[in-house]
């Protein structure tokens, strides 16, 4: 066998360390506290600053608990700004919970109806065992969102509000893994035996019946009208009576969202076209996810833009990359990893995306810019992770070079784009793989 490692190659390690002061420190720091604590740069915390000349917001965060379900709240969090302007409320929530339960059952309902549409394909084939992987999990993609909002509106947290499985989902998300499994094997086994499509989708039915009973239980019954009334900050009473999910979306949310773009940034693939992803949806029949490639500077702009025109801009990042969550710092070399181990590492954003080393985890909503001789410095963050020992209370500064390496998709106006990014708009989409890391924000699972 060649290629192995020899006793020689070993005894030269072992004395190449052990001759290493550098290293000897490093091991003594490391074998005796976290890692995080030894690399922080200390120059980086000495110059925070949680100042910016645009800063939209002056509302409390979110907290989306143990549950992966940040392209929600992002998105619910973008809403939520004009539903308080137009209400005149100090603080509001639209219930996550509501848009949660419907993706859930939507989304049921669309795995199953792809293991139908692969139904031909051996079960190792690739895509069968990706839908199988990750048949229900909690992430999602803004697309995903809207067509959520299209069919089933909102409603405000009173109308349906958190249950102990929507605020920490791993065990029902473990049920319904177990019964669409088990549904996709009925399913197979049905047309493998020569029956009809109609009937596998007549058994699918009657387990989508299985799928509302187990959400039910578990969320609680989504509501199809709700009475509804608040008092505003000034101590004046409202009351507008009963209404639907939909009149209550159709009512409240001031943004034009059927006009709203993604916007990546995928330095793979050729720019200024647009990309979507095998099966990355929800709802059957919906408008399918749909991304514009563009340069990060030109993301960078549209985002400091729409910021500067006080609109907040849903997003979608790799929020564990050089992170410090306490003091709610992202810096692009916040850790000094390299000069810990003497280890170049040093992939561009290509190659991590290529090589899996790094993929959208986590949405959120920029709320501010520092911007400095027309160029951004460092934005503000809304996360949902809640205010307690995260960021200042709830909110995040990335500095701007950590834009560059680890965002990855904004939400914009199609008015915002330049004249390069709409008529990339009218390419065919090109479809990449169901596993490719674009499509990873709506594989997240429930945070630990």
């Amino acid at each position: 066998m060649t290629g192995e490692i020899t006793n020689s190659q070993i005894e030269a390690f072992r004395e190449q360390f052990n001759s290493d002061p550098s290293a000897k420190v490093a091991q003594n720091a490391i074998s005796n506290t976290e890692l995080s604590t030894v690399t922080l740069s200390r120059d980086l915390l000495q110059n925070m600053d949680f100042s910016f000349s645009t800063k939209l917001d002056d509302w409390s965060v979110t907290n989306q608990k143990r549950s992966g379900r940040c392209w929600l709240f992002a998105t619910l969090n973008l809403f939520r700004v004009g539903a308080m302007e137009k209400m005149k409320l100090k603080d509001f929530e639209f219930s996550q919970s509501h848009l949660h339960f419907w993706d859930k059952f939507e989304r049921s309902n669309h795995f199953l109806e792809a293991v139908i549409e692969t139904s031909d394909r051996p079960v190792d084939d690739r895509t069968t065992h990706f839908l199988l992987s990750d048949p229900i999990g909690d992430g999602g993609q803004w697309n995903m969102a809207m067509n959520l909002i299209r069919k089933h509106g909102l409603v405000p947290m009173s109308a349906y509000p958190e249950s102990n499985s929507s605020s920490s989902t791993r065990p029902m998300n473990n049920v319904l893994k177990e019964v669409l499994r088990t549904s996709a094997s009925e399913i197979r086994s049905i047309l493998e035996k020569g029956g009809t499509k109609e009937e596998s989708r007549s058994h699918k039915e009657s387990r989508m019946s299985d799928i509302w009973k187990i959400l039910c239980i578990h969320l609680g019954t989504p509501p199809e009208n709700f009475d509804w009334q608040w008092r505003d900050k000034d101590g004046k009473f409202h009351r507008k009576g009963e209404m639907t999910p939909l009149e209550f979306a159709e009512e409240y949310v001031d943004i034009d969202w059927e006009d709203y773009v993604c916007v990546v940034n995928d330095p793979r693939n050729e720019y200024y076209k647009t990309y979507t992803v095998d099966y990355l949806q929800n709802v059957s029949g919906g408008p399918p996810v749909v991304y514009l490639n563009v340069p990060a500077e030109e993301m960078k702009e549209v985002t400091q833009r729409l910021l500067e025109n006080g609109t907040p801009v849903w997003m979608g990042c790799d929020v564990g990359k050089q992170m410090e969550r306490k003091r709610g710092l992202w810096d692009a070399n916040l850790y000094k990893l390299e000069e810990l181990y003497g280890v170049e590492f040093g992939m561009e954003k290509a190659d991590r995306l290529k090589f899996g080393q790094t993929m959208m985890t986590h949405a959120m909503l920029f709320t501010g810019v520092d911007v400095v001789n027309g160029k951004p410095r460092r934005w503000r963050v809304e996360n949902s992770w809640g205010a307690d020992n995260s960021g200042e209370k709830g909110f995040f500064t990335m500095n701007d070079n950590w834009f560059d390496e680890h965002m990855f998709e904004i939400a914009a106006p199609k008015e915002f784009l330049t004249d390069d990014m709409l008529s990339g708009l009218d390419t065919e989409p090109i479809v990449l793989p169901a596993w490719d890391p674009m499509g990873s924000l709506a594989s997240q699972e429930a945070l630990s």
